[in-house]
């Protein structure tokens, strides 16, 4: 466990420390060299907070992030009752769906905001939403209907799906369906991958078996653990791009951002880190500049006005991303576009020009008000 203040504050500032309770990066595949860094998602609320103390100062405020790391299979109680007995009331979550109910649980009635930064999981947003847990990872659906949006719009709408053996994979597959039915696309064919856990060894020759005597104009891709995906390009029967979990990626972070901003929050970041920004690391800085830049706005770092600012119809976060962003009332989901890109270059971002929404046209991806199943409790 450790504390971060960045930038030091003047010892008559008004100071709030927001928690970050995060799990040990796991180790790659065997086949990958390059391990995740350790201070995955935690660089991004380092930078968060050293961006927030340069302006914190000048109104008599600091910020401090406090972390503690856990590793898979420990129960995340302990740690996430420690952050709180030491003052922490604003708590981000960089922990599986299970552990992020959890403690979203252990929490309720407390004054304790929860930040979910990774979990993806549609049913946090659903039938198991919390009011007292705040998203700023994206959902699956959120990704893929930016994709889909995108080959709709580039009229690639017939789509072959290889799908891993995965339960996250059949999540995942399970939106692009969705995705495909809200926006017209057509999936002629679902493939699951039986040949291993190591494509390298088998795409040569099973990629062309699953892809031939089909017409389709993407090779949609469900493989999160990252196992295969990668090695379908160049190994379709027919030349055809990839798209999903490898290919064309939809994500809320790229390191080729550039418009908006985007590129001097890359700079900072690598200057800080020493690496490229993933997007847990911006989840991270997102849901602790939630915080720290709503305390200068209502001129206190107390509880009761940053949770009523965060959560109210005044809020907006600046993410470099063109727009400000919101959160949904009926599930506290974070409305953001989201990036679409390839590993050295970003493509597009969505929403698609032409996809509308009465509210926003944020809202055209992921779960909409009439659809949700959340009943805030």
């Amino acid at each position: 466990m450790a504390g971060w203040a960045g930038t030091a504050a003047s010892a008559r500032a008004d100071e709030l420390s927001v928690g970050i309770l995060s799990l040990r990066p796991p180790p790659p595949p065997i086949y990958d060299q390059d391990p995740l860094p350790e201070d995955l998602g935690l660089a991004g609320g380092r930078l968060a907070i050293k961006d927030s103390n340069t302006t914190g100062r000048l109104v008599g405020q600091s910020f401090r992030l406090d972390e503690t790391i856990i590793d898979e299979g420990d129960d995340p109680l302990p740690a996430f009752e420690e952050l709180v007995a030491k003052g922490n009331q604003f708590v981000v979550l960089n922990l599986p769906a299970a552990q992020v109910l959890k403690i979203a649980d252990a929490a309720k009635g407390r004054d304790i905001l929860l930040f979910n930064a990774a979990a993806e999981e549609e049913s946090l947003r659903n039938e198991d939403c919390r009011d007292n847990v705040m998203h700023v990872a994206p959902t699956r659906s959120m990704l893929t209907d930016s994709l889909a949006q995108f080959l709709v719009w580039k009229r690639w709408r017939n789509w072959l799906v290889i799908y891993g053996p995965h339960p996250n994979d059949q999540l995942y597959l399970d939106q692009i369906k969705r995705a495909a039915k809200k926006f017209s696309g057509k999936i002629i064919a679902e493939k699951l991958w039986e040949f291993g856990p190591d494509g390298r060894r088998t795409a040569q020759q099973e990629v062309p078996l699953l892809t031939q005597a089909l017409s389709y104009d993407v090779v949609m891709i469900a493989d999160e653990a990252g196992e295969f995906g990668d090695y379908v390009a160049y190994h379709t029967w027919d030349p055809r791009p990839t798209a999903g979990t490898q290919g064309l990626m939809a994500t809320t972070w790229h390191p080729q951002a550039e418009q908006h901003g985007a590129v001097q929050l890359n700079n900072r970041f690598k200057r800080l880190a020493n690496r490229p920004m993933t997007s847990l690391d911006f989840n991270v800085w997102m849901a602790v500049r939630t915080v720290t830049e709503s305390a200068p706005r209502v001129k206190s770092v107390q509880f009761k006005p940053l949770y009523d600012f965060v959560r109210g119809k005044e809020f907006e976060l600046a993410a470099f991303k063109g727009v400000g962003l919101t959160f949904r009332d009926w599930d506290w989901q974070l409305r953001q576009p989201i990036l679409l890109a390839q590993a050295a270059a970003l493509v597009s971002m969505s929403p698609q020009p032409g996809f509308l929404h009465q509210r926003t046209p944020l809202d055209t991806l992921g779960t909409d008000k009439p659809e949700s199943k959340c009943k805030l409790k």
